[in-house]
C-alpha cells in the first residue's frame, strides 16, 4: 500500500525548456559538453517546478528523451532509422513518428539510459519527494520497429526486447531506485483487439525479477501525440485480465475521458493501488483547486483514500510549461485539501 493517502504523482515527462528544444533541432551547433550542461539545467528546471508544486513523487521530467520513448532506440543495436514508411505532411498523427528497420539481432550492451537519468536526478533533487523513473515496456517499444524475417511480427520483436527492458529495471533497482513505472500504453490502446492474457504474461515476465524490490507501477493510457489519442478509449476491454498485472499501482487516464467508466476503478482497487489521471494534459483549461477536490471525491467513491493517488492523465511533455506548472500546483493544493478534510 502507498505510503501517503491521496499521494500526488506524475507520470514521467515534463515540457522541455525552450532553449533545450531549440538545441535538439540544431545539434550541429553544440558540443557534447554543451548538450550535457543543457540537459542538466533542464532537469534542474523540471525538478524545481515539481518540487515547488509540492508533489509527493517527482521525476527528472525525461529531459533526455525525445517524444516519451524515441530516444531509447538510440541505445539499441541492430536497428536503423526507416523514414520510407513515415508520413511527412498532413494532420498530426502517430504515423508521423519515426520508425526503425531491424538489420541485426536486437541488443543494448550499454542499457537503455534510464540508470544514468536516475543517478542524475538523485544528485540534483532535494531531500523529501520520492524519486521515480519511468521505462517503456517491451510491447510499447516494439511499436516503432518494423518486422523482418528474423522478427516476423510485433510479438517476436517484443520478446527480443523483453530481457533488455528487464535488465534495465534490475539495474535501476541496483542503483537505488525505489519507485519505477513501466509504461505500456500500447497495451491499453489495443486491449480491445489483442489477447489481453498475453499482454499480462508479457508484462509480468518483464518485471518478475524486480517485483518486491521496489514500488512498481504501470501507466495505461490511450496515447498522446500532439494532443491526440491513438487507441480505443475504454477501460472495459482491460478487465478482468489486467487485474492480474503484478504491480503495486496502476495509473489510469480519466480526466480526458470526462471520468467515463469511473466505476471500473473499483475492481482495480481490490487488487492494487490506483493512480487516477485527474488532470487533462490535452486541454489548456487549468483545473482549479475546486475542480481537483470534486474529482478526487468522485474517485473516493470507488477507491479508498489509502489506495488512491492522483496524477495528470499522461506525461506533460506536450503541454506548455506555463500550463503544466499551474495544473500541478492546483492538483497538489486540491489533494491536500481533501486529505485535511478526511482527517477532521
Amino acid at each position: 500500500m502507498q505510503p501517503t493517502p491521496i499521494r500526488t504523482n506524475v507520470i514521467g515527462s515534463y515540457p522541455f525548456p525552450g532553449w533545450l528544444e531549440f538545441a535538439i533541432h540544431h545539434l550541429d551547433k553544440f558540443g557534447p559538453a554543451d548538450l550535457e550542461e543543457m540537459i542538466e539545467d533542464a532537469v534542474v528546471a523540471a525538478v524545481h517546478d515539481q518540487v515547488t508544486a509540492g508533489l509527493d513523487v517527482i521525476t527528472d521530467g525525461e529531459q533526455t528523451r525525445l517524444d516519451f520513448n524515441l530516444s531509447f532506440y538510440g541505445y539499441l543495436k541492430g536497428i536503423t532509422p526507416n523514414e520510407s514508411e513515415t508520413r511527412k505532411f498532413g494532420p498530426a498523427a502517430h504515423d508521423q513518428r519515426g520508425k526503425h528497420s531491424i538489420v541485426e539481432p536486437l541488443r543494448a550492451p550499454e542499457g537503455l539510459g534510464a540508470v544514468k537519468e536516475f543517478l542524475r536526478l538523485k544528485r540534483l533533487a532535494p531531500a523529501g519527494p520520492t524519486l521515480k523513473t519511468s521505462v517503456p515496456g517491451p510491447y510499447t517499444l516494439s511499436g516503432r520497429m518494423l518486422p523482418n524475417q528474423q522478427y516476423p511480427d510485433r510479438y517476436s520483436i517484443t520478446e527480443a526486447l523483453l530481457p533488455i527492458v528487464r535488465k534495465e529495471l534490475e539495474d535501476l533497482v541496483a542503483a537505488g531506485c525505489t519507485e519505477i513505472t513501466v509504461d505500456e500504453p500500447s497495451m491499453s490502446c489495443y486491449a480491445y483487439k489483442e489477447d489481453t492474457k498475453r499482454f499480462v504474461d508479457i508484462f509480468n515476465r518483464t518485471v518478475e525479477s524486480v517485483q518486491g524490490k521496489c514500488r512498481l507501477s504501470t501507466h495505461m493510457c490511450f496515447g498522446n501525440f500532439k494532443g491526440r489519442p491513438v487507441g480505443y478509449r475504454s477501460i472495459k476491454p482491460m478487465l478482468p485480465d489486467f487485474l492480474d498485472l503484478n504491480v503495486d499501482e496502476i495509473h489510469i487516464e480519466m480526466a480526458n475521458r470526462e471520468f467515463a467508466e469511473i466505476e471500473l476503478l473499483a475492481p482495480f482497487a481490490e487488487k492494487m493501488d490506483v493512480a487516477v489521471g485527474i488532470i487533462d494534459v490535452k486541454n489548456y483549461y487549468i483545473e482549479t483547486e475546486k475542480d481537483v477536490v470534486e474529482r478526487i471525491r468522485r474517485c473516493l467513491q470507488y477507491v479508498p483514500a489509502e489506495k488512491l493517488a492522483v496524477a495528470p492523465d499522461c506525461g506533460l511533455s506536450q503541454t506548455a510549461r506555463w500550463a503544466s506548472r499551474q495544473k500541478l500546483i492546483n492538483m497538489v493544493r486540491g489533494a491536500k485539501l481533501v486529505r485535511e478534510q478526511l482527517t477532521k
